[in-house]
Parts: C-alpha cells; structure tokens; sequence
C-alpha cells in the first residue's frame, strides 16, 4: 500500500510492501457510462487498485455543488468488467467522493483520479466544472487529486492521446509527490499526439464566459431561457493555460481551494472600521 506523508509541503508516497498497490479512487461530471472515466480506468488500472465511484447521469456545470436536500442513493454496477469495483451514484461528483471516502473505501485513497472530462475545463471553467469540483473535494480532504479534460465534448471523443500524457502525469506525481493543499487541472488539446508539443506548467488564463439568454416559449405559452455563450479569452499572456493549448500543448495549472485573496488582506487592514 501506498501512504501519503507531508514532507517539505508537498505530499509524497512512501510504499510500505512491494505487494500491494495504491488505491485509486476514479470519479467524474459526464457521468459513469462516459467514454472518458473508461479510459481513465484503462490508465489507472496499471498503477493500482482501481475503485470508480461516478454519477449516474450527466452533472456538467455543477460545480462544487452537494445535495441536502434528498436522499442519496449508490447502487453497484459491473460497468468495467468484474476486476473493477464501481458504483453510481444518483448525486453530484462532490457527493461521489465523499460517499466513496466514507461508505467505499472506509479510508482515504492514495490518490483521486476525477475525468477524463468530455470539454475543456480550462481557466475560469474550473469554477465550473463538476470534474473539477470532485478532484478539489479530494483535495479539501488531504488526498492528492487530479482532474484530466480533453478539448472534445463529443461522445466518440479519441482519448488515445489523452491517455499516453495522463500515464506520464500520473508516473511523476508517484515519483515526485503533490503540493500540499493543491490539486492539478489537465487539460489536453484535441489533436493527435504526434502533434502535441509537451506539457506546459501554466497559470489559469484570465477569461470568461459572455452569456446570453434565448428566451422562448413552450407549446403552452410559457416562457423559459435557455443559457448561451461565448467563451472570450482577455489574456494576452504566453504563460497562461489557453496559450498552452492553442499551441498544442498539455496545460498543467496547479489549482489551491483556498479563496483568500491574500493581497487584498493589508490595504482592507487600512479601512476604518470604528
């Protein structure tokens, strides 16, 4: 088994038998019948003990979302065959990493693996995404957690490339350890991978969705909205994830869940609050 231990602020792992894997908990937001999570199991499969807990349906754009108000229910499924244990669950990707935690596993995971995600999840989409969100929850816990997209939302998606740089992600994050209190977004160009160029640490780029309402009406007359956008990207930067990736490159942004915004701290300190 592999155990994680804080070492200089980052999160290392120590093997304490040559026998035994880690244990690798598989979540994602599009879903446990997506083609994506069956080829992260492929992937994972190789490193260790596999265990995928996923929503039973689609829950893109849910965010860090977790539900409260109605029960949850986890149902086990042979979706990847009998040497993978996996459950669906009926809530959000947050909601499967905790469930999975506390009525799975019964301990921490030696590390999160959440997609791969069908989409971009790229700068402020991390906000977003349910993906996201599941690798963060990870995090919050204390478990090294990584979240892949691959830029193709369609279902017959072709995660050959995808895969190759997530078995090289994966292999560093063995050897090097994680940041502590960070988790990793990955996202990867739609493109072959003798076109991908490498792998670029990158910053979040400064972007944001532009969004619009078509307003309509039902057969009954009554008016609903139906949200639409376009992503516009006001970052000019060459170090940022969308350069990364309109370049052809896999854009690595480590990621932090503490909101602070630590150098606002000193001049909100100068107010007077008497």
């Amino acid at each position: 088994m592999f155990v994680a231990a804080v070492y200089r602020g980052f999160i290392t792992f120590a093997s304490m038998t040559q026998q035994e894997k880690p244990l690798i908990l598989i979540c994602n937001d599009d879903g446990i019948t997506a083609p994506g999570i069956k080829a992260t199991v492929e992937v994972m499969s190789s490193f260790g003990q596999v265990v995928v807990v996923a929503p039973d349906s689609p829950q893109s754009g849910m965010g860090h979302a977790i539900t409260i108000n109605k029960p949850l229910r986890m149902i086990k499924n042979n979706q990847f065959g009998d040497e993978i244990e996996s459950y669906q669950c009926s809530g959000t990707p947050a909601d499967c990493v905790k469930l999975a935690v506390d009525k799975v596993l019964h301990r921490k995971p030696d590390l999160l693996v959440s997609g791969i995600n069908h989409g971009s999840n790229s700068s402020i989409n991390v906000i977003y995404s349910g993906t996201m969100s599941a690798a963060m929850e990870g995090a919050i816990e204390g478990i090294p957690s990584l979240g892949f997209s691959l830029l193709d939302f369609s279902w017959d998606a072709d995660f050959s490339a995808a895969k190759v740089y997530m078995k090289i992600i994966i292999r560093n994050v063995f050897h090097h350890g994680m940041p502590k209190a960070t988790l990793l977004s990955v996202n990867i160009p739609n493109v072959s991978e003798d076109e991908i160029k490498g792998i670029k640490v990158c910053r979040q780029a400064r972007a944001k969705w532009v969004e619009e309402f078509d307003h309509r009406q039902d057969p009954h007359g009554r008016d609903y909205f139906w949200l639409t956008g376009k992503f516009t990207n006001m970052d000019k930067g060459e170090d940022t994830d969308e350069w990364a990736l309109d370049n052809n490159y896999v854009s690595l942004v480590p990621v932090q869940f503490d909101l602070t915004a630590h150098h606002a701290i000193q001049p909100l300190n100068s107010w007077d609050f008497s």
